[in-house]
């Protein structure tokens, strides 16, 4: 079994070195250490030195150098949309205050199926339907996916932070 403890996001790793693709849904591309099943059947020990929140289209590096392109398994999810842009950040405002996972598109919301949850969007006025595909969502402050495409992790909320020589806690 070959080991991949090295992550480079997307467009930061050469691409031309993949060997394979390792498909993974959401779950288990947030990890630090797990076996995993590549797409062509290898079995590979994925030893990071710390979790980090993998994307469709990141990189891998094994052992010997070589590479696997992580792609992001199809999932159930379902689409939340509303007609008015306004209602729409109005759900996404409700979402985040009950800390849900939630991949944000351009007109619509994507998030887990939860019945109850989809009782309380339709009763705001949300259109949902149930689509098939990769959940990539937003990160928030302590795993956040930067637009420069790296992903930072920290692993609890409670935790020193330096800025300009002045330290602050977040608790």
């Amino acid at each position: 079994m070959r080991n991949a403890s090295i992550h480079r996001s997307a467009g930061h790793w050469p691409e031309e070195k993949a060997i394979g693709t390792l498909t993974l849904d959401f779950d288990a591309r947030h990890r630090r250490r797990i076996r995993l099943t590549a797409d062509n059947g290898e079995d590979i020990l994925l030893d990071l030195p710390k979790a980090v929140a993998m994307a469709d289209g990141d990189g891998l590096q094994l052992d010997d150098g070589t590479w696997l392109r992580i792609t992001a398994a199809s999932e159930t999810l379902i689409e939340v949309r509303h007609k008015d842009r306004y209602q729409l950040i109005r759900l996404t405002w409700h979402l985040g205050n009950r800390h849900l996972p939630t991949d944000i598109r351009e007109d619509a919301l994507r998030i887990r199926p939860d019945h109850v949850i989809e009782e309380m969007l339709q009763g705001l006025g949300a259109d949902l339907r149930k689509v098939q595909a990769a959940f990539q969502p937003e990160g928030g402050a302590y795993g956040a996916t930067h637009s420069d495409g790296h992903h930072h992790h920290h692993d609890n909320h409670n935790h020193d932070h330096h800025h300009d020589n002045e330290p602050h806690r977040h608790a």
